[in-house]
């Protein structure tokens, strides 16, 4: 979005029906609002999952690694366009494939700075098979791992990565 049209996010009641919107910016403080997100862990033809480090310039956990993507839909945006617009905005790919995997994970969590977190914020997983030009406003680096890998890393340094990504990772084992 242009700083003409900033970004904006769904507003959630307890039960995640939309109850309005609000600007991305100004919603994400140290008592954001309940709002709509995603998250998307992309996968290539080999098997290998997609994590990508946080650019150092982000609000929230700036540096930690993270599932592939995320991001919030537009008001009136279907969640399948807003997961492939933020994957060619991230990441300079396109989607091949798309499927929900945990499609009620919500949570809660507070930065270091005290800024907070607080998403519905179904996952999803995805295909590709391009070759991945991140946006260095949004990504620091980037790895192609194995899915055990991941987990294995997630459970022994989860300092390191951002904490909905070891809570979906324990969601996605358990399924």
């Amino acid at each position: 979005m242009s700083p003409q049209h900033p970004e904006q996010v769904v507003l959630l009641d307890n039960d995640a029906n939309p109850i309005g919107v609000a600007g991305k910016v100004e919603v994400h403080t140290t008592d954001t609002a309940l709002h709509l997100a995603f998250s998307c862990h992309v996968y290539n033809a080999l098997g290998q999952v997609l994590v990508t480090r946080r650019a150092l310039s982000k609000l929230t956990w700036p540096g930690v690694w993270t599932n592939s993507f995320c991001g919030h839909p537009a008001p009136d945006e279907a969640m399948d366009d807003a997961i492939r617009r933020r994957a060619e905005f991230e990441l300079g790919i396109t989607i091949d494939s798309l499927e929900i995997v945990l499609p009620d994970f919500r949570y809660r969590a507070v930065d270091a700075t005290g800024i907070v977190e607080n998403e519905v914020c179904p996952v999803f997983r995805a295909v590709t098979s391009d070759v991945v030009t991140p946006n260095p406003a949004e990504v620091a680096e980037f790895a192609w791992v194995a899915p055990e890998a991941l987990h294995d890393a997630a459970a022994a340094a989860p300092y390191a990565f951002s904490p909905w990504l070891g809570w979906q990772l324990s969601q996605l084992a358990a399924i």
